[in-house]
Order: C-alpha cells, then sequence, then structure tokens
C-alpha cells in the first residue's frame, strides 16, 4: 500500500535498532499504534515497518537501494534508546540520514506549518530511554532544532526502560499511560500529515474520498436548488398570467350583458281570496 500522496512510498517509516526489540517492545508498539491510527484517520495510512530479527538487510541485498524508496514517507519515527544515537549503527546510516537529506530536498521540507500555526518536524522521534547528553546533541545537531519526543519511559529510582502497556502510572514517575500516549502519537501523526495534504507545495496530489464525496453532493445539492427555483419560478409566472387574464376579462365584458345580470329581480304579488266565502282576504295580503 502506498502513500496518500503520490510520489511517496510510505505515509509512516519507523525506524529502530534491533536489540531494541529483544523484548518484543517495537512490535507491540507498532501493532497498537497501527489500531490507533485505523481509529484515527478515515483513510487507510501506510507503515513500513521491518520486522526481521537482525539489525538491517542481508548481505546479498542492495541496502542503499532497497531503502531508497522506502524512506521516502510523510514521517519518519525513530525510536530513541541509549543505542539508537550511534552514528556506526545501520538505522543511524541507513535509515535516520538518508530520510534527512531525503525531506529537506523534497516538496515539502523538513519542517511543517500546522494548521494550528504552529510548526513541527516530520521526524517524530520516539524516547523510550533517557539518553546521554551527547546523543541527544548528536540528534538535535542532524536535526537542526530542538527534539521534542514523544516518551515512552518508565521511571523509579535507578529505572530507566520502556514503558509498557501493563505499568501502572500511578508507580511510574513521569505518570505517564501508555495507551494515551499511543493516542498522542496518533494525533501528532494526523496533525502533520493534514497539514501536509492542506498546503500549496506544487507537484502534489492525493485522493481525498470525503472531500470528492462532498463535492459530488454539492453538485447534486445546486442542480436540485436550480430546478427547485424554476420550479417555483414557473409556478409563479403561470398565477401572473392566469390573473392578467382574470381582469382584462373583466374590462372587456360587453356592458348589455352586465346591465341584464344585475337587471334581473323578483316582484311578490298578493294572493287571490278564492275562498268560498271570500272570507280569507287577509292571507292573499
Amino acid at each position: 500500500m502506498s502513500s496518500i500522496v503520490s510520489d511517496y512510498e510510505y505515509d509512516i517509516f519507523i525506524s529502530y535498532r534491533h536489540k531494541d526489540n529483544k523484548t518484543g517492545w517495537v512490535t507491540e508498539f507498532v501493532e497498537r499504534l497501527k489500531n490507533e491510527i485505523e481509529a484515527t484517520f478515515k483513510e487507510d495510512i501506510s507503515i513500513y515497518f521491518d520486522s526481521n530479527t537482525h539489525d538491517g538487510l542481508h548481505e546479498t541485498h542492495d541496502v542503499d537501494g532497497s531503502l531508497k524508496d522506502k524512506v521516502k514517507c510523510l514521517i519518519f519515527i525513530p525510536i530513541i534508546s541509549q543505542t539508537y544515537c550511534d552514528i556506526n549503527a545501520f538505522a543511524w546510516q541507513k535509515e535516520f540520514l538518508p530520510f534527512l537529506d531525503f525531506a529537506k530536498k523534497d516538496q515539502f521540507g523538513l519542517d511543517v506549518k500546522l494548521t494550528g500555526g504552529n510548526v513541527s518536524k516530520r521526524i517524530l522521534p520516539i524516547k523510550i530511554h533517557d539518553i546521554d547528553v551527547t546523543d541527544k546533541s548528536l540528534i538535535e545537531a542532524e536535526v537542526g532544532g530542538v527534539m521534542r519526543p514523544v516518551e515512552f519511559i518508565y521511571k523509579e529510582s535507578g529505572v530507566n526502560r520502556p514503558l509498557k502497556s501493563t505499568d501502572d502510572r500511578s508507580l511510574n514517575q513521569n505518570n505517564t499511560d501508555y495507551a494515551n500516549q499511543i493516542n498522542k502519537v496518533s494525533n501528532a501523526i494526523k496533525d502533520i500529515i493534514n497539514s501536509l495534504k492542506s498546503s500549496d507545495q506544487p507537484g502534489q496530489s492525493y485522493n481525498d474520498p470525503q472531500k470528492e464525496r462532498i463535492k459530488e453532493l454539492r453538485k447534486v445539492g445546486i442542480s436540485h436548488s436550480k430546478k427547485s427555483k424554476l420550479k417555483w419560478i414557473g409556478a409563479a409566472i403561470v398565477l401572473l398570467i392566469s390573473i392578467a387574464l382574470y381582469f382584462l376579462y373583466s374590462k372587456e365584458a360587453p356592458v348589455q350583458e352586465k346591465a341584464e345580470v344585475f337587471g334581473k329581480s323578483i316582484a311578490v304579488l298578493p294572493f287571490e281570496d278564492m275562498s268560498p266565502k271570500k272570507d280569507q282576504e287577509y292571507l292573499g295580503d
């Protein structure tokens, strides 16, 4: 499944160090995120996630060629761990840096102005460990700004590990809830994608079934409205013609005919007394 924006391979690319998925944390995160995205977006959102157990592609694969198209995505999500910010690591060399290079040159750029007016980057970090200052400086130097990740960190005294879906938020010093953090990631993705879709960048095209349907309904509504107006106009014209004909006929009616109509009357005459004694004349009167 390709991206909702033409000429892009995926909507989301998830990058991680495979050693951070030994316990299956990244796999669970991706599955939970997919479910949340399905509940957030009307359209299908494509996600690239390398589920191989080895760090990187096989030796027989052309790594650069294989990942060249895959990192051509709208949003890049790196899982920032204590081992991710390693300039010699596969994820850093073959995924993180290539996406940065691609995003800086494509039609949208790395920075996105959201519909609310704020500015975000197309890199959406997911932080699962508190990291060293040098690692933080490295990633921010490459990104060109302050890193604003969504944190999935469970902390207690002496504890620094990824937040689990089964963790009790009341025991976590960060007081974060796993499901809420997943929802934050999905909403952040929606804000970025909606901003990219609504931007007026040259060469951009995408299919939005909802907007196309609205256009169709508006066309039907306009057509129906025009037909209704024509019906009312026609009825009004017929009524006006009828009234005009009525008054015209009334004015031109013959005077004699009118006189005959209004000249007729009824005469009441007395009855004749036809009684034998001629004594009931009062009835006649």
